[in-house]
């Protein structure tokens, strides 16, 4: 990554804009839609960020001297080079936001990549987050056990799960799913033999497992882009010796690389 996806909250916040026309407008719908409101250049001391929207360079240079002297985060349009953040294409499902961005390389590439987002991600996708949001303390109450409850609602929602979020009718399994018995997800230890240094070669179960696993045994030459494929709250352990795969609760993966034939 070259820079760090966060979501920055705007309501009632005072959000500096720079510049007029197309483009200035096209940022004042984006703040005022997140809750913020715009303002101008002479009340940036009561700012945080600032978007400047100029097509002249040499003043969008010089405006965003001038806010960031001010000590804010700006946003320049069509000059990733100047900006301290860059806004990405925005997908949409209730409570869900799915951002896809390309770092300032492409604006037009993000946007394709949130058109084929849209088509695959159904419309009841945003009642199913709600759902469980407000269904937060039944779970608590029904799995008290932190890592259990994380495995429960990983076995529900994982591809086929009674909650699979591709399912347009999980959202009403909600309450029913609550009340079944059972429902916890996998535990134990799984021994996933890799045949190359590609996340791109996992196949769908190992890459499965991985997302979901408590515990991440591994030894030193499995490499970081393998290993960014875990939760990223998961436990670590560099080990060559197996057996510590024994200990914890929860899913352990051990990862190693296939043997060759000798």
């Amino acid at each position: 990554m070259n820079g760090l996806p966060l979501l920055h909250r705007l309501e009632s916040a005072r959000i500096v804009l720079v510049g007029a026309g197309a483009m200035a407008d096209a940022k004042r719908r984006l703040v005022e839609r997140a809750g913020g409101t715009c303002v101008s250049e002479a009340e940036a001391h009561q700012a945080r960020l600032g978007f400047v929207a100029l097509e002249d360079e040499r003043e969008a240079e010089a405006a965003t001297l001038r806010l960031k002297r001010l000590g804010l985060l700006v946003n320049v349009a069509d000059r990733p080079d100047l900006c301290d953040f860059t806004l990405p294409s925005v997908l949409e499902r209730g409570p869900i936001t799915i951002a896809v961005a390309t770092g300032g390389a492409s604006a037009g590439l993000a946007k394709q990549l949130r058109l084929a987002l849209e088509r695959m991600l159904p419309a009841s996708l945003g009642d199913l987050a709600t759902r469980l949001g407000e269904a937060k303390q039944a779970m608590r109450d029904r799995w008290p056990d932190g890592g259990e409850r994380r495995r429960s609602l990983d076995k529900a929602l994982a591809s086929g799960g009674v909650l699979d979020p591709m399912d347009a009718g999980s959202a009403e399994r909600v309450a029913s799913w609550l009340s079944e018995e059972g429902g916890a997800g996998a535990v134990g230890t799984v021994d996933i033999a890799l045949t190359s240094t590609d996340p791109d070669d996992l196949t769908l179960r190992q890459a499965r497992l991985l997302g979901t696993a408590d515990r991440v045994v591994h030894p030193r030459d499995i490499p970081e882009a393998i290993l960014v494929r875990a939760r990223a709250d998961a436990e670590r352990v560099l080990s060559d010796d197996w057996s510590e795969a024994q200990d914890g609760d929860g899913l352990t993966v051990v990862l190693h690389f296939q043997a060759s034939d000798a």
